[in-house]
C-alpha cells in the first residue's frame, strides 16, 4: 500500500468520525426523554432544573452544543457522565481493557475453530466429515450470541457447574494489578494463577461470542480454499506431486486467507461493539454493560463518549486490517 493511499485513508478517518459524533449527537437530542428529569429525586425547583441544564450545556441549541461538544472532544474532554458523575473519558478507557481482551479471546477461538473446520471440511471433501462440520457450522451460525450465553450457563453453571458464570475475577482473590490489562498483564509477568483465574471467568462469554463467528470463517475459508483448489498453481503442484496436505497448507492456504483475514477485521470491530448482551448475561465489567448503564439512565455524556470511543476503534482496526491485506496480498502476487 502506497503513502499517498495511506494518508488518504487517514484523512477519511476524520468526516467518518465527525459524521458518526454529528449522528449521535442529535439522535440522543431528539428522540423522547429528559436526561434531567432523570436526575431529579423527589420535588425540585424550577431554578433547580434550570442550573442542571446550564451546568450540562442543556439549554443551548443542538448547534451551539454540538461545536462546544467537538471543542471538548478536540481537547481530549468527553464531559462528566450524568449519572454517575465521573470523567466519561476515565469510565470508559476503565472498562475498555476488559471488552478488549473478551473480544480478542473470542477472535482468537473463533479462528482456531473455524480454521481447522474449514481445513478439515476441504481436505474431507465429500465425505461425512464435512457434513457433519457444516451442519455444525449451521448450527453455531443460527442461534444469536446471547442466546448462546443462556446455553452455556445451563450447560456450566447448572447441570454440570464447573466455570464461574459472573465477573471479571474472583472478589475473594487478592490479585493486584497495574493496568486495566488483567490477562494481558499477568501473561506479560508470567503469573500463570491469575492467568488460569482470568481464563476461567472469560471462557464462557468468549466462546458465546466465538461460536457463531467462527461458523462464518469456516464458510467463507473453506469457500475461498475450494475456489483456490481449482486455480492453475494448485493443479501444478498437483501434477508434481505433491501430497494432498502440502497442497493445501503451502499452496491453497495462503491464497486464501485474504477474504478471511478481511471478514475477521470487521468482525473484531462489531464484537467490541456487539458485546453489550453477553456481559450483561455474564455480569462482566466490560464497555458494553456501560453503555446498557448510560442508555437506561439516558446518559448523553456517556453515551457519546463510549460512541466516539467505538468510531476510533473502528476507524484504526479498519486502517491496521488493511495494512495486513494489503502485506498479504503481496505476499500472495509474488507466490
Amino acid at each position: 500500500m502506497s503513502a499517498s493511499l495511506l494518508l488518504r485513508r487517514l484523512l477519511l478517518a476524520v468526516p467518518t468520525l465527525l459524521g458518526v459524533a454529528l449522528t449521535v449527537f442529535v439522535l440522543l437530542r431528539v428522540v423522547p426523554g429528559d436526561p434531567v428529569a432523570m436526575m431529579i429525586v423527589g420535588e425540585s425547583s424550577p431554578e433547580d432544573i434550570r442550573q442542571l441544564r446550564v451546568q450540562y450545556g442543556l439549554d443551548k441549541s443542538i448547534a451551539e452544543q454540538f461545536l462546544i461538544f467537538l471543542q471538548d472532544v478536540a481537547s481530549g474532554n468527553l464531559g462528566t457522565s450524568i449519572t454517575l458523575k465521573q470523567d466519561v473519558l476515565g469510565l470508559v478507557l476503565g472498562r475498555l481493557p476488559a471488552t478488549l481482551e473478551l473480544a480478542v479471546v473470542a477472535i482468537i477461538l473463533s479462528l482456531i475453530a473455524g480454521f481447522l473446520f474449514a481445513l478439515a471440511a476441504t481436505y474431507w471433501r465429500g465425505s461425512v466429515v464435512e457434513t457433519a462440520i457444516d451442519s455444525m457450522n449451521s448450527v453455531a451460525l443460527a442461534i444469536p450470541e446471547f442466546l448462546w450465553a443462556l446455553l452455556l450457563i445451563l450447560a456450566f453453571g447448572v447441570l454440570w457447574p464447573v466455570l464461574p458464570l459472573s465477573g471479571r475475577i474472583d472478589p475473594a482473590r487478592s490479585f493486584e494489578f497495574s493496568t486495566q490489562f488483567y490477562l494481558l498483564e499477568s501473561l506479560a509477568t508470567l503469573r500463570l494463577s491469575q492467568v488460569g483465574e482470568l481464563l476461567q471467568h472469560l471462557i464462557l462469554p468468549a466462546t458465546a461470542l466465538a461460536l457463531p463467528l467462527l461458523a462464518v470463517i469456516a464458510r467463507v475459508l473453506k469457500s475461498s480454499l475450494l475456489e483456490a483448489g481449482v486455480q492453475d498453481y494448485i493443479l501444478l503442484a498437483r501434477v508434481k506431486g505433491f501430497s494432498p496436505p502440502r497442497v493445501l497448507f503451502q499452496h491453497a492456504l495462503p491464497n486464501a486467507l485474504l477474504p478471511t483475514i478481511t471478514l475477521t477485521g470487521v468482525n473484531f470491530v462489531f464484537l467490541v461493539g456487539g458485546t453489550v448482551l453477553v456481559e450483561l448475561i455474564f455480569a462482566y465489567p466490560g464497555i458494553g454493560n456501560l453503555l446498557y448503564v448510560a442508555a437506561v439512565n439516558r446518559d448523553l455524556p456517556l453515551i457519546q463518549g463510549v460512541t466516539i470511543v467505538f468510531a476510533c476503534i473502528f476507524v484504526l482496526m479498519n486502517f491496521a486490517f488493511d495494512l495486513l491485506h494489503a502485506a498479504l496480498n503481496v505476499r500472495a502476487r509474488d507466490r
